[in-house]
């Protein structure tokens, strides 16, 4: 096979979408994503920066046109600047998005230097408004830090995009909050259903789980609400409000499974690849990596990965039961 032949895999969705996960290390402790005291990686296990490159770039070079850097919380590791300018070269060169997802801590520190690295906007995980609850649901978080660092993001030009996990009991109130404020300060919005990740017990996800198509039929209460037909390249599905013309996302592994169209996989900060991230199957691409100095060792183990992408994954909470839940938490895989 000619090493430019894209990435296709069973089911004739080209892969166009890498997430790689730079640290499982995060200076959070939300609630759904892991446990308040984690067992992180030693630091030996994880690839250096040069080799995320090296695989990075093999990606690109199989057709894979949006990265998107994530974590644990990616800007706590050490030197990620570097890794940042090293994947800018591809842009223009077959990348045509360089992005992240980020809590917003560390984002007044580093903004500047990203869009200098040509990234033009990021993802901010805020589930909440308020500061207590805010601390409650991150268990280390301060609120305050994240908002300075999502105005440090839109002062140097990038645009925010903010993903809110829809908790019930928890940030039900605050739909139209957090709705109105991104519409008076002209970030977008998406709303994630709670995944069935981790060890955090059955009761809890089935307290935590508030359908989507709940949240949005009390949106269309208030709203005129146009569906959109635009895609950013992830699974999130858009509708428009007309009163504030502002964008809002759904993405909704649970009332809408979205694998139809699936474009992505998620590499781990240990080499792993998760070719779903509902599915307990990877591919160890570190053990080809560091076996060879040869690309095309690398890019026939991703391509034996990509021959195992299953159709989509088993999330359920129907009859009040979890189904499909697996193991690992978020953070271990990138989100």
């Amino acid at each position: 096979m000619n090493a430019a032949t894209p990435l296709v895999d069973p089911f004739a969705r080209p892969i166009t979408y890498l997430r790689v996960s730079v640290t499982d290390r995060c200076d959070f402790r939300c609630t759904y994503c892991m446990a308040e005291h984690m067992q992180f990686l030693p630091k030996r296990d994880l690839l250096t920066l040069e080799e995320l490159d090296r695989l990075c770039s093999a990606f690109v070079g199989l057709g894979v046109r949006k990265l998107r850097v994530t974590g644990g919380e990616p800007l706590v590791r050490r030197n990620i600047m570097e890794f940042f300018r090293a994947m800018s070269r591809h842009l223009g060169q077959g990348l045509d998005e360089l992005t992240l997802t980020t809590n917003g801590s560390q984002l007044a520190r580093f903004a500047p230097e990203l869009a200098a690295c040509g990234v033009r906007r990021v993802n901010v995980s805020l589930d909440t408004l308020d500061a207590d609850r805010f601390a409650a649901i991150t268990r280390w978080g301060r609120l305050p830090q994240v908002l300075d660092g999502i105005e440090a993001a839109r002062a140097a030009g990038l645009r925010v995009k903010i993903n809110a996990v829809a908790l019930k009991g928890f940030n039900e109130d605050e739909l139209f909050t957090l709705t109105n404020w991104c519409a008076e300060q002209g970030h977008d919005l998406t709303f994630i259903e709670v995944m069935p990740m981790g060890e955090m017990g059955e009761e809890q996800r089935l307290d935590q789980y508030w359908a989507l198509s709940d949240l949005r039929k009390l949106l269309e209460e208030r709203y005129s609400v146009t569906p959109l037909t635009e895609r950013s390249g992830g699974p999130a599905r858009y509708v428009r409000l007309e009163e504030t013309g502002q964008k809002i996302g759904f993405i909704t592994p649970l009332t809408h499974n979205f694998c139809e169209s699936c474009n992505r996989v998620r590499l781990t900060c240990t080499g792993e690849l998760f070719m779903c991230l509902g599915q307990e199957d990877r591919a160890d691409l570190r053990a080809p990596l560091r076996a060879s100095d040869d690309d095309a060792v690398v890019r026939a183990a991703i391509r034996e990965a990509i021959s195992r992408k299953p159709k989509g994954h088993d999330f359920d909470y129907s009859r009040r039961h979890v189904s499909g839940q697996v193991s690992r938490f978020m953070s271990h895989t990138g989100g």
